[in-house]
């Protein structure tokens, strides 16, 4: 059955991406010692640990695949925006370099540009599906032509903590919405810094909430641009809205 990355995996384990030289025991660094991957083209240049910077991982069941053509379109046309928010992107597929780079080729073709082998992030090359195995990618339904599980459409955001912020898992027949993906991006990184939560179908923009366990005395010097609450019939004042902050 599938889990939820829970903690960060056991220095060592196997499926550092291409080029990068062994350093066991770096923090943070342990989820992706020993993988293989398609280097991004330049200036992405394929580096992990993720330092300083946001990341996410994405898996996908197999290359050459429709609806995982037209997920991995659609986030090469979204990296710049992920790379304003300083968000690093990382793919995964369970098939060969050799394969990644021919797929690459169609996702660029589908989106309309030349049918090059580079994409604006690194695919990592989870032949054997052990990184899939180890972080729980596997879709415990979804099988092959030779019965083996594919690798669900798992969605991981990582903080610069290198702890996991954000997990979303889709089965193998219904494709990701990458803008919600951009927007929960959004939220994760004004609420990491900013006493806030973000209400339903909250945009960047839009106003937030007041997190409970800030009184509301520390709340009006921290939010100077007002904090306005929704009366209800219990007359507890837990809905404090306040424009986004800075």
């Amino acid at each position: 059955m599938w889990r939820p990355l829970s903690r960060e995996p056991e220095h060592g384990a196997k499926p550092d991406l291409m080029g990068q030289p062994e350093q066991r025991g770096s923090p943070g660094r342990s989820w992706c010692s020993g993988v293989t991957c398609v280097p991004a083209a330049p200036p992405h240049a394929v580096s992990c640990p993720l330092l300083s910077r946001w990341g996410i991982l994405f898996s996908h069941p197999r290359d050459f695949t429709p609806v995982c053509t037209t997920e991995l379109g659609q986030a090469a046309k979204l990296a710049p925006e992920f790379s304003k928010r300083n968000v690093k992107m990382i793919a995964l597929s369970i098939d060969s370099v050799e394969d990644h780079l021919g797929w690459s080729k169609d996702i660029n073709a589908y989106n309309g540009d030349q049918p090059e082998q580079t994409l604006p992030f690194p695919i990592i090359a989870d032949a054997k599906r052990e990184l899939a195995v180890q972080l729980g990618m596997l879709d415990p339904d979804e099988r092959d032509k030779d019965g083996m599980p594919l690798t669900a459409r798992v969605v991981f955001v990582f903080g610069p903590d290198k702890k996991l912020k954000l997990s979303i898992l889709y089965p193998a027949t219904t494709g990701r919405n990458f803008d919600e993906i951009l927007r929960v991006v959004d939220s994760l990184q004004l609420t990491a810094y900013k006493k806030v939560a973000t209400p339903v179908n909250w945009k960047p923009g839009d106003s937030v909430m007041v997190i409970p366990s800030l009184p509301d005395d520390e709340a009006k010097k921290l939010f100077p641009k007002g904090i306005f609450t929704k009366d209800l019939p219990s007359g507890k004042k837990y809905l404090r809205y306040t424009p986004q902050p800075e």
